[in-house]
């Protein structure tokens, strides 16, 4: 795939010595040495055993960060990497120009080479791929673990790779560039009910262009899918100069907005291995908490036993006091980080009293969820209840009336701290440091934040006798 790609020997002052003729103590502090004077970039290294046999493959963001772990005295690798270490007597790498590229790199060596200490692919797993579904009049970017599926009859195959959770984590970087759907929906190009439809959260983001609702046409779709097939067999630099031609012609055909967005396809390309920061469209108030959110996510996916990787979470709360001034709230997070542009807020109408956390409950659920239950739009990947089990049942009585379901929805209870699950007879109960658990908790904080804060304005507004213009009606 990458023949330009060749073997680079780790920088040492002198060939390593025979097999034998070291202590391992010795040995490990050479290795540690070696891998500390690697170049600082992305990268896959090989270790070699003393014949030249390759070992184990990796792949790095920062080569000597991550090969000079692994020799450094106190490292706790485990036991199968710790047997790795009696038997590594040379590291070579394979410099790359990005994350994206070191993953394919690795996914392809390990496929070639088998080493006997990448167990994961000598049993009998199925591992996952990367589908294109070129055939579709707008395709989507699906990772599989079943290609040859009849979905995916005619697709674009890319794999298998080693980790899900890092070709996944790739997509979502990429998808920031090139803007593909990653969604199951059956778009029917021409359809009026496009028109109507609103597009999920990933459009508002900026890493969706939403054909689903008519914001793309055909062409310009097909135009960023095969450039993101083209990026995925191409050197960065290549693709980059491929793409600033394109963007040149086009400018000079004077097709001003195609220019444009392959000038934003360039720049987005660039920043690539740009990790978040505070300055954002992110509003991450609750990062403290949520220490890692990319693994957060996957332990929740894994607790609640979900196929498709969560991106989208919303929180509901209830927000009174004795039944004076009831508001409920919706949070929004995405990719385990709050989204403060779908945050919503609604004062209660229809429960006289207001001291009733289950009908509360159910109007905003009804208010908030009727579009997606007529299929208009899109649900959230997992719907969190603040509350124990009543409030999850009132939650679900309005589900139930709806055409079209959500596809998971949970309550968290104080106190104890139980996550009820729809269909679910027995609640889970989960340690505190799990990070799932965590980052659930800190949706419900939100949640509870906001819904309080409105509570507080209306009682303001109620003593000095004004009106709350910006209630949802």
């Amino acid at each position: 795939m990458r023949g330009r790609l060749i073997q680079s020997p780790v920088p040492e002052d002198t060939t390593p010595p025979p097999w034998g003729t070291e202590t391992d103590e010795a040995r490990l502090s050479r290795l540690l040495a070696a891998a500390r004077a690697l170049p600082k970039e992305p990268g896959v290294y090989l270790m070699k055993d003393a014949k030249g046999v390759v070992l184990y493959v990796g792949k790095a963001l920062v080569l000597p960060e991550r090969v000079s772990s692994y020799f450094v005295p106190s490292a706790d690798l485990g036991l199968q990497k710790g047997r790795l270490l009696d038997h590594v007597h040379s590291v070579e790498i394979i410099p790359c120009e990005s994350e994206w590229e070191a993953l394919l790199t690795e996914n392809r060596l390990i496929k070639d080479l088998r080493p006997r200490f990448n167990v994961r692919l000598t049993d009998d797993k199925t591992f996952p791929y990367l589908a294109v579904t070129v055939r579709e009049a707008f395709p989507r970017v699906v990772v599989t673990r079943a290609p040859a599926s009849v979905e995916f009859k005619g697709a674009r195959v890319f794999g298998p790779f080693v980790s899900a959770g890092a070709l996944r984590q790739a997509v979502q970087m990429l998808q920031r560039v090139f803007k593909f759907r990653t969604c199951h929906l059956d778009i029917v190009p021409g359809d009026a009910k496009n028109a109507r439809f609103r597009p999920c959260l990933l459009y508002s983001i900026g890493q969706c262009t939403a054909p689903c609702a008519d914001k793309i046409g055909k062409e310009a779709y097909r135009a960023d899918i095969d450039r993101f097939v083209r990026f995925l067999g191409s050197k960065r630099s290549e693709m980059l100069r491929t793409l600033r031609e394109e963007m040149d012609q086009a400018s000079t055909a004077q097709r001003f907005e195609q220019a444009a967005s392959i000038r934003d396809q360039i720049r987005a390309i660039e920043k690539l291995d740009e990790r978040a920061r505070r300055a954002d469209r992110w509003q991450p108030e609750t990062e403290a908490t949520i220490l890692e959110p990319a693994k957060a996510l996957r332990s929740l996916q894994k607790t609640l036993g979900l196929e498709e990787p969560i991106r989208c979470v919303e929180c509901i709360d209830i927000a009174h006091l004795k039944g004076g001034e009831t508001v409920g709230s919706k949070v929004c997070f995405i990719d385990g980080r709050p989204f403060k542009d779908e945050y919503r807020r609604y004062k209660i109408q229809t429960v006289e009293g207001g001291n009733d956390d289950y009908a509360s409950i159910r109007e905003v659920v009804s208010r908030r969820y009727r579009e997606a239950g007529d299929g208009q739009e899109l649900f959230p990947d997992v719907i969190v209840i603040d509350g124990g089990l009543g409030q999850l049942h009132a939650a679900l009585e309005v589900f139930e009336l709806l055409a079209v379901k959500p596809p998971m929805v949970i309550s968290l209870a104080k106190k104890e701290e139980l996550i009820y699950v729809q269909r679910r007879g027995e609640p889970i109960r989960l340690p505190r440091t799990n990070p799932g658990l965590r980052l659930v908790q800190a949706i419900r904080d939100e949640a509870h934040r906001f819904a309080q804060h409105y509570h507080h304005v209306l009682r303001r507004k109620k003593t000095l006798g004004e009106e709350d213009p910006r209630a949802l009606p």
